[in-house]
């Protein structure tokens, strides 16, 4: 990557800028860059070069000072939100937010975690990547039970779009025929083991309703030639993905999208560039730019173009748009009805339940698999939900207990160190990912007060869960354990960990706020993810989500992200914009 692409004139005009390095980011700048458009993407965090920059790649525990924890007194003084994140240790705390220097505030006994990855790549590199499309159960949700406004689109509208991402990014999983849970285009699917075998016989032989199949990543499991063409390599079963991956067998920024950006010649990068605003211009009701803060220099700048893609994560361009004033919006650009902040969603997670399996003593697995198990949504599709409105899909793996789990059993001496050699039973287990109603009360707003060391306003979040979800939530775990001793295991336990220490946000897949609709009274973009009020301002982020269904949203943003650019290229060559 030349480092000259880094040095950006201020007041220099594009074609278009894309707010936002991460999954969507970088399909915008990829999308409009190979369709002629001269593109800027402006990122908060520092830049990140493929392969030379991920430092904690390959490091394992005893290789590290705390092995693999990290260092106490930092943690307290910049991670005290970002260590609650399943990703966060020693080889990866440099792909997390500085909470110091990223506050926010939520109301007394509502508390919300949000997790920030501020780097060239954002949370591409820290992602899960499970990738699943959405039904056309999941876009009628909505109108079906009137939680929410309809969305504007359908499956069939984005249907060759996610063909699209999906030949591009390179998604594992096999084909099932569900409707509730639409084939994507798959490279081979990982295996299951001999244990998630015998749980999916068992368990699709009691419930014709429940299938349990293996999960959908934006893994490489067989490259394609047009993967080998983006220099991109087999997963080699490591998962530790977070770390960074040289091979490029997970899907990232850095693996896919900016190398195709890259290679028009049309993309240039300012990092380190926080967005403050959107500049708007009254007289042509269009955004002609963003005004920036330099993180290191504090000094500010603006760039100019025809077309604004915000992509820079749910809250981050909601934040933008918040602070995006002018005598025709004084709550936010493209605000003119009222529910810009409004609906944030996340997924339920952190409930299910866990169960010893007898036998298998002579199975194990080799390697470590990048995905397990997924159950597609049964309750509210085939299955009535009994007490609650939408429904839940089942996360699911099978595992052999290793030697951190044996070691904290009762023994010592000799007999106690070769127990640890030897590995200890099978555990199946079932955790839930349910859907969160869109409510207008859960929201984000400016604070009126309070800002960052860059003199942002602070957000604060209000964000909560709702009785339906805390139903819901009791019938993940109360399910789960019913299936679990239905079909044999043993001592089968249930949890719930809203309950503890689960918040919102947690789940990383925050919704809304920015979101689609048919009427520009009740929402802020339509269907093609383009401003109502503002024709050349696009939101292709979490933020632009009408609904949250219950699976992963990234493969849907990716899909969005690619047709609004298509679009906006359209709309630009015809004048429209």
């Amino acid at each position: 990557m030349e480092k000259n692409i880094y040095i950006i004139k201020a007041q220099e005009v594009f074609d278009a800028i894309v707010v936002g390095s991460g999954i969507t980011g970088g399909w915008a700048a990829k999308e409009l860059t190979e369709k002629g458009l001269k593109t800027l993407m402006v990122e908060r965090g520092r830049p990140v070069e493929h392969r030379k920059d991920y430092i904690g790649e390959g490091l394992t525990a005893w290789q590290m000072p705390f092995r693999g924890e990290v260092e106490q007194a930092l943690v307290d003084e910049q991670h005290y939100v970002q260590k609650k994140c399943y990703a966060f240790n020693d080889a990866t705390k440099h792909f997390f937010g500085n909470d110091k220097d990223l506050p926010y505030s939520t109301p007394k006994g509502k508390p919300f975690d949000w997790i920030r990855g501020n780097q060239l790549g954002g949370k591409s590199l820290l992602w899960h990547r499970q990738s699943y499309r959405w039904s056309d159960h999941d876009f009628n949700a909505n109108a079906r039970d009137g939680e929410g406004v309809d969305w504007p689109i359908r499956y069939p509208d984005l249907a060759p779009w996610y063909d699209k991402v999906e030949l591009h990014a390179g998604i594992s999983g096999s084909k099932e025929n569900l409707e509730i849970l639409p084939d994507s285009q798959f490279l081979p699917p990982f295996e299951m083991n001999p244990v998630e075998k015998e749980m999916k016989a068992r368990i699709e032989q009691k419930w014709s309703t429940r299938k349990l199949i293996i999960g959908r990543t934006a893994h490489l499991s067989v490259p394609a030639p047009q993967h080998l063409a983006q220099g991109r390599m087999q997963c080699q079963a490591r998962n530790e993905c977070q770390k960074g991956c040289s091979f490029g067998a997970y899907f990232s920024t850095q693996s896919s999208t900016l190398p195709a950006a890259l290679a028009t010649n049309k993309l240039s990068i300012a990092t380190n560039s926080i967005v403050h605003s959107v500049i708007y211009d009254p007289k042509t009701n269009r955004a002609t730019g963003v005004r920036v803060i330099d993180a290191e220099t504090m000094e500010t700048r603006e760039y100019f173009a025809k077309v604004i893609f915000l992509c820079a994560s749910t809250l981050g361009t909601t934040q933008i748009m918040l602070n995006s004033v002018s005598e025709r919006f004084p709550n936010g650009i493209a605000n003119s009805s009222g529910v810009l902040g409004h609906y944030l969603m996340d997924h339920l997670y952190g409930a299910g339940a866990k169960g010893r399996v007898e036998g298998f003593e002579d199975d194990y697995y080799s390697g470590r698999r990048p995905i397990g198990l997924v159950m597609p949504r049964f309750r509210d599709y085939n299955e009535k939900s009994p007490n609650f409105k939408r429904g839940y899909f089942y996360m699911a793996d099978a595992q052999r207990a290793g030697w951190e789990q044996m070691s904290s059993s009762d023994g010592f001496g000799v007999d106690f160190k070769a127990r640890l050699r030897q590995p200890g039973p099978w555990y199946f287990n079932l955790s839930g990912s349910g859907e969160m109603l869109p409510r207008y009360e859960n929201q984000v707003s400016l604070h009126p007060t309070l800002k960052d060391k860059w003199g942002m306003p602070q957000l604060h979040i209000d964000c909560s869960f709702s009785d339906n979800d805390w139903k819901m939530m009791e019938d993940i775990a109360d399910t789960a354990a019913n299936m679990l001793e239905t079909i044999g295991l043993k001592d089968v336990t249930k949890d719930i960990r809203a309950k503890r220490d689960w918040h919102p946000g947690l789940s990383i897949h925050e919704m809304g706020t920015a979101r689609m609709g048919k009427d520009p009274k009740t929402s802020v973009l339509n269907g093609w993810n383009q401003a109502h009020d503002v024709p050349n301002l696009f939101v292709t982020d979490g933020a632009c989500m009408t609904s949250s269904a219950s699976q992963n949203p990234s493969l849907t943003y990716m899909a969005l992200t690619a047709r609004a650019a298509d679009y906006a290229v359209q709309q630009l060559k015809l004048g429209n914009i």
